[in-house]
């Protein structure tokens, strides 16, 4: 229990670490949405809801971990970053299955929450941050897969549009939040401490206008294969 307790930072991106770890969850999501994809629509719903709380309950056990130990700083450790929020409201569409719910969230998970697969910038391994932080965002990309797949949701050119609008609206929402708080949640105020893709886009506050440059074509790409397919469904 201590190892899986205690910190560490043994993970190394774009190593055969990581690697498997992706290999994992694509595994996992792959075999969850064939196996419900046989259930009937009672049970489907059921095991919907399960994985979008289990995602949204490890967010929470994650923050009271963190309010646990001695160096909890609310500047940092509040899950109000683009993914842990998402994470926390995510069975909001799980029970509703309300149409815009996905069409905001889905853009932003593919967009932010895959890009943070690809470039972690989580270091534990093994541990209950490591296991954290991949549940949490690996799950997140499942969850609306499944929601493709088993609920039937698919994202429309409107959707662009409105999951853009619904990124406006949370970044504003951080940019005033992190001035009363001192923070720096959906890296408003700066980049992260370690690599990522901002780090191509220049200093604050350029990288924030040439993301907003690139989130809509982004999306689009994102958009593309439902576009080409959409006289199958």
């Amino acid at each position: 229990m201590d190892f899986f307790l205690k910190e560490n930072d043994n993970f190394t991106p774009f190593s055969i670490q990581h690697l498997l770890v992706i290999l994992f969850f694509i595994c996992f999501g792959a075999i969850l949405i064939l196996f419900t994809k046989k259930q009937k629509e009672k049970n489907q719903s059921k095991i919907g809801n399960i994985l979008a709380f289990s995602i949204s309950f490890t967010v929470i056990l994650g923050t009271i971990f963190n309010i646990s130990k001695n160096d909890f700083k609310y500047q940092e450790d509040l899950p109000l970053h683009l993914c842990s929020f998402l994470a926390l409201i995510i069975p909001v569409l799980s029970i509703t299955k309300k149409f815009l719910y996905f069409e905001i969230f889905f853009f932003l998970i593919l967009a932010g929450t895959l890009q943070s697969l690809i470039t972690p910038d989580e270091y534990n391994y093994l541990n209950f941050p490591f296991f954290r932080y991949w549940f949490v965002h690996a799950g997140l990309v499942i969850f609306m897969m499944f929601a493709v797949f088993i609920y039937k949701m698919r994202p429309t050119i409107r959707s662009v549009g409105k999951s853009f609008l619904g990124m406006q609206a949370y970044m504003l929402f951080m940019f005033v939040l992190n001035y009363f708080l001192g923070s720096n949640y959906f890296y408003t105020n700066r980049k992260p401490n370690v690599a990522t893709l901002l780090d191509l886009f220049g200093d604050w506050p350029q990288y924030i206008f040439v993301v907003e440059l690139l989130v809509v074509p982004y999306f689009l790409l994102i958009y593309m294969p439902f576009y080409f397919t959409r006289k199958k469904y």
